[in-house]
């Protein structure tokens, strides 16, 4: 069995009102032996859109190559919006080497409940995917379920968004579940009535513009 541990701290400016959460990188990050054009931080992927996505909506010009001076472009964004990084799975077990969030198993997970108490500017969780199997909403609802906590429904329609009351603070904490920001999520994507309708208008609209379009919103 292939142990992935997350290769990166949270990440987690002082000040932070957003966390984005999702689960763990691809495994070569944790091995160490990244690709031409990974960047060695949080959704560092070459194949990831998280940052090509963020790069069009803020017009960052970000450099997408395995450089310190790209690590720090990605921080200084992050500081600057008080945006924190902060997925939520610590280390799994694989029996197959690859990224898919199905294959985790023995998942342990970082308790982003303990972790809101030592950030309390934060009040909302960006998740990165939704509620499907092993996705960073799905291991939320997990963590939730230790604190005897829920989610309560705010939108039901895709992002879907959810609040819960942390319950040390007493603050009202909002999540966002956005698209993951991944090829594999293309299908799911193609198949809401709001992006056929934006493709019927304009063939040339594709995953990535819808993408941006909804991140928009949230970031």
């Amino acid at each position: 069995m292939f142990v992935h541990r997350h290769p990166y701290d949270p990440f987690i400016p002082k000040g932070s009102a957003k966390l984005i959460v999702g689960t763990l990188p691809p495994p070569r990050f944790t091995n160490g032996e990244l690709k031409p054009g990974d960047v060695n931080f949080c959704y560092g992927s070459r194949d990831g859109q998280l940052w090509p996505i963020l790069d069009r909506i803020f017009d960052l010009g970000l450099n997408f190559e395995t450089t310190q001076q790209a690590i720090d472009q990605r921080k200084d964004f992050l500081v600057q919006r008080k945006i924190g990084i902060c997925d939520i799975v610590q280390e799994a077990l694989r029996e197959k080497i690859d990224a898919t969030d199905l294959g985790m198993q023995s998942v342990q997970l970082r308790d982003l409940i303990a972790i809101l108490n030592v950030h309390p500017s934060v009040n909302t969780l960006l998740f990165t995917g939704g509620n499907s199997k092993n996705g960073p909403e799905y291991f939320f609802r997990r963590l939730l379920k230790q604190y005897d906590l829920k989610l309560k429904v705010e939108n039901s329609e895709v992002p879907r968004i959810h609040s819960f009351v942390h319950p040390q603070s007493g603050k009202l904490i909002k999540t966002v579940s956005l698209i993951a920001p991944s090829g594999s999520a293309n299908r799911a994507v193609g198949s809401l009535v709001q992006y056929k309708e934006l493709k019927a208008k304009d063939p040339a609209f594709n995953t990535i513009d819808f993408r941006v379009l909804q991140y928009s919103n949230h970031f």
